[in-house]
């Protein structure tokens, strides 16, 4: 993953816990640097050991701080300069929605070696959508559901999610509805 985010959660625990916190949730990850390049690539090893790390010193569940991460994650990436691509992504929340693939394919133009989760969304109603959702990297669907919770706030809504089975394969990935 990029620096961009360990450099978010190290913000986000900091933020929220104090600098020490931060120093021994490194020291039980064995992260020696001070800090991150946000623009450089790092092991996706890095970023699970530091959120495993932050479960045992913050004595949290590792779901609940990558959830808590995601939610973060749509208001931080805004601050960090990218509040304009955000933006252009679309002015509805079902519509962010469905250009998700198209927004990770420009930030892909900045980060050549991102990795991004590929989406789509189907069944869209007049309060719910479905969003199908596949990744090469596991455990971070906690992340995914607090990643919508916050584009949620972005559109001023209050949205649900939930794991559904779907008629589609396996092959095209998880299933969750959401509701607002």
């Amino acid at each position: 993953m990029y620096g961009l985010v360990n450099k978010a959660i190290k913000d986000l625990v900091v933020e929220n816990h104090g600098t020490d916190t931060w120093t021994r949730i490194c020291d039980e990850a064995g992260f020696e640097e001070s800090d991150f390049i946000s623009m450089s690539p790092y092991p996706d090893k890095l970023t699970y050991d530091l959120v495993g790390a932050a479960s045992k010193v913050l004595k949290t569940d590792a779901n609940s701080i990558l959830e808590a991460f995601g939610e973060y994650w749509i208001l931080y990436t805004a601050d960090q300069g990218y509040g304009d691509l955000l933006d252009l992504s679309g002015s509805s929340f079902v519509e962010f929605l469905g250009n998700l693939d198209m927004l990770h394919l420009r930030i892909n133009n900045m980060m050549p070696e991102l990795k991004a989760p590929l989406f789509s969304t189907q069944n869209e109603t007049e309060n719910s959508v479905e969003l199908l959702y596949k990744s090469h990297r596991q455990g971070l669907v906690p992340m995914l559901k607090g990643l919508i919770r916050g584009l949620g706030k972005r559109f001023d809504m209050i949205v649900a999610i939930e794991e559904v089975a779907s008629e589609s394969s396996e092959e095209k990935g998880l299933c969750f509805k959401i509701t607002w």
